[in-house]
């Protein structure tokens, strides 16, 4: 194995062969490839040491050496994004101490928050998983509650202790929030939803590849359960889009809606 070392990396799992959307890597966003706006974005975060895409496609593999970008291919045995991010942080030269998954469709990211997880990796030592949530306002709550009641399944809420400490993330929206504690003296809402956004300590990322997923994480279809079923805390950092709106792609039709949203709130970095 290599050596560990102190330095930070971004890494961005990207699989070519999605059910919903294949080749979604190379997919032109506003005249840039989907992987190309990830890797810039993360390429934007000061502090990294290493930024690397991790693949099992040769032709996503080949398109990220054309612009430039770091990228190390893993084998097929990966079975999801989370097992391909452990894997390239291997293969690096100097093994990192801390690594960061941002996912291949995270185009709407704004650095500032992807940094705010490497800072708190860096300002707390005993952290060993952190990741970022957003405040709702009565406004997202009241339209997250509405779609999840006609039967939607995106969007993640979470709950967390008063040190930050995950308590439980759901599909369902919680905390429950009774109809008199949405009046306007009600004061502010204590629902997040969850971004999903990763950062580790590599000897964290390794215990909890190794562990077997759980019946909360198969009931609820969410990877970050797994580390809650085996002890192992997860540290929600509060975030600040700024404005920004948050999309992630998984359909043609999100990708229609984020060049959508690129266009009216202009892109987060200057070209």
């Amino acid at each position: 194995m290599p050596r560990t070392s102190r330095s930070i990396a971004i890494i961005i799992p990207a699989r070519y062969g999605s059910s919903r959307f294949p080749g979604k890597p190379l997919a032109m966003i506003s005249g840039r490839t989907m992987i190309n706006r990830v890797w810039a974005l993360a390429r934007a975060v000061s502090g990294v040491d290493e930024v690397c895409v991790a693949t099992d496609d040769e032709r996503i593999a080949n398109h990220v050496r054309n612009f430039g970008g770091h990228v190390v291919l893993t084998g097929e045995e990966c079975t999801n994004g989370t097992e391909r991010v452990l894997r390239a942080s291997e293969m690096l030269a100097t093994t990192p101490s801390v690594v960061l998954n941002l996912q291949g469709d995270a185009v709407l990211t704004p650095p500032w928050v992807i940094a705010a997880l490497i800072d708190e990796m860096r300002r707390d030592p005993t952290v060993e998983i952190a990741t970022a949530a957003v405040r709702m306002d009565k406004r997202s709550y009241e339209a997250l509650r509405k779609a999840k009641g006609q039967g939607e399944v995106g969007g993640t809420t979470v709950t967390f202790d008063r040190r930050g400490n995950a308590l439980y993330f759901s599909k369902s929206v919680i905390p429950f929030v009774r109809n008199d504690g949405l009046g306007d003296d009600a004061g502010i809402l204590p629902v997040f939803r969850h971004i999903g956004l990763y950062s580790y300590r590599y000897e964290t990322l390794r215990r909890y590849v190794s562990c077997e997923p759980g019946p909360l994480e198969h009931s609820e279809k969410l990877e970050q359960l797994r580390a809650l079923e085996y002890g192992i805390p997860i540290r929600v950092v509060e975030v600040d889009y700024g404005g920004r709106t948050h999309w992630a792609v998984d359909t043609w039709d999100d990708l229609k809606r984020v060049e959508t949203i690129i266009r009216e709130e202009g892109d987060l970095l200057k070209t």
